[in-house]
């Protein structure tokens, strides 16, 4: 799609959720994906190095510090939206490895047909639901993903047997032993998801950040944070250079089960999902 393009669309399924990708109003030459009328993604196809929503930046701030800058990485995407950090991967290091894993068998068409793909990207498309192709891709990725980012929703909710324990070691069998899971949490006020995630990933991963704004990781408002899980001790050096990245004012939090730092909040909730 070029600037000044006109909506399109598609259903998801026979009379399912409507998928739409429409020019940004606001930010000429990008375009944002929604999904049943909410904001799921923003691209900027002429510069996939532009990350816009708080989360992603964050996302991709973490996927910066991975191995050296520029050098290739093999890279799972689980969730695929309008495919944001896929083309901000081949952008910043191209001739990566990349596949992405995606319930919604005619999104990633859709997606890819509105909103081409940076030239020479590498992607392949695993159809299905996430917790089965993991462990369908052992054989062909174990041990091989540099990253595995994870941006699993179904409205405004991760389904449960997508935040398991056991769903994790599937993810952290696919992993190298550098290697890092990114996830977005969209959680509720009071952080309950975040705080059952982490209980979750302690038993997989021995090292956790979390990263989100402040009003999110000290306040406990609604909103998104990103966790950063890996067996490598190494991601606890990222802690100040992603503090210092932002987007402003943000907090990192560090340790095993670092959300056990936070005091237990008074009761009350609201949804707080971005886009994505």
């Amino acid at each position: 799609m070029k600037p000044g393009a006109s909506i399109r669309s598609t259903r998801l399924r026979p009379g399912g959720e409507l998928a739409e990708i429409a020019p940004d109003p606001v930010l000429p030459g990008s375009f944002t994906l929604s999904i049943a009328g909410t904001a799921q993604s923003h691209v900027v196809p002429a510069d996939p190095g532009d990350l816009f929503y708080d989360y992603v930046r964050r996302m991709g701030f973490a996927v910066d510090r991975i191995r050296l800058p520029g050098e290739p990485l093999v890279a799972l995407h689980l969730g695929a939206g309008a495919l944001t950090l896929a083309r901000y991967l081949q952008s910043t290091r191209p001739g990566s490895e990349q596949h992405v894993v995606e319930l919604e068998q005619n999104l990633v068409a859709f997606v890819t047909d509105a909103l081409p793909l940076p030239a020479g990207t590498s992607l392949t498309e695993h159809p299905g639901d996430a917790a089965v192709q993991v462990r369908a891709l052992a054989p062909t990725l174990g041990e091989r993903c540099d990253v595995v980012i994870s941006d699993l929703y179904h409205g405004l909710h991760t389904p449960a047997h997508l935040q398991t324990t056991a769903f994790f070691a599937d993810i952290a069998r696919l992993l190298t032993p550098e290697g890092v899971l990114l996830i977005n949490v969209a959680d509720d006020q009071g952080l309950p998801t975040l705080r059952r995630q982490s209980a979750a990933l302690a038993p997989v991963f021995e090292h956790l950040l979390l990263l989100g704004p402040q009003s999110v990781l000290e306040q406990q408002q609604a909103g998104n944070a990103v966790v950063v899980a890996s067996n490598s001790a190494g991601v606890l050096d990222w802690a100040g250079a992603l503090r210092a990245a932002g987007p402003h004012p943000g907090s990192v939090l560090t340790g095993a089960t670092p959300i056990r730092s936070l005091p237990r909040p008074a009761s009350g909730a609201q949804n707080g999902r971005d886009g994505g």
